[in-house]
């Protein structure tokens, strides 16, 4: 049947106008139908663990093709680990996108009162930015 529509891998229907992320998360799916996939998160996150300590090789030899390969790769298991956590990878970066906006947000307010504009020490917006996340939760 696959054959037929032109299709002879499991992976050639997956629709690359998709975002990269669903992509990703749809890609890894299709993947699993044959088991290739990890048991478990546990083995996701070993990989990541892998992946992060690939980024810092290839952070610490200044090759620029080589950090936007692993941040790649990283942002790969990452589509791989939300899947396994059966978690929207596109509808929790939207989330934390929107958290990031509303505690950014407060710390421009706080700085407007206080009459500061332009750049801050950077202990003073970290200081701001827990003071928003208490906030968030009150």
């Amino acid at each position: 049947k696959r054959a037929a529509k032109g299709v002879t891998s499991l992976l050639d229907d997956v629709a690359m106008a998709l975002p990269a992320l669903q992509r990703a998360e749809k890609l890894t799916k299709r993947a699993a139908r044959i088991n290739f996939d990890w048991p478990s998160s546990t083995e996701v996150l070993a990989k990541l663990d892998e992946e992060l300590a690939e980024l810092k090789d290839a952070e610490a030899s200044g090759d620029q093709d080589h950090i936007a390969e692993e941040m790649g790769d990283i942002l790969f298991v990452m589509a791989n680990l939300a899947r396994k956590l059966g978690v929207d990878p596109e509808e929790a970066l939207r989330r934390a996108n929107a958290k990031f906006t509303s505690r950014f947000q407060h710390i421009e307010r706080r700085l407007a009162d206080q009459g500061r504009e332009g750049p801050q020490p950077l202990g003073e917006l970290e200081a701001l930015w827990v003071e928003a996340k208490v906030h968030e939760r009150a």
